[in-house]
């Protein structure tokens, strides 16, 4: 199964988290230094429920945010 909502089709998302290196120069230092770039993916919370769907029950994977607004219906 996919990593990606049912509903609104949330999916995991590429980016990258950069680590720092020194203090400020607003703060009296010589300035921030990028010390290491790395590649990262950003998951969406998603749960595997029971939704009703059409006239039967099924099982999908759907993100926190749907369940809270209420945009599926639990079986």
């Amino acid at each position: 199964m996919s990593r990606e909502c049912f509903k609104c089709g949330k999916r995991p998302v590429a980016g990258r988290s950069i680590a720092m290196k020194g203090i400020a120069k607003k703060k009296g230092g010589i300035g921030l230094h990028c010390t290491g770039i790395v590649k990262r993916r950003f998951l969406p919370n998603l749960q595997k429920i029971r939704i009703k769907l059409n006239n039967g029950v099924k099982r999908v994977m759907v993100c926190t945010s749907c369940i809270q607004k209420g945009a599926v219906e639990k079986a």
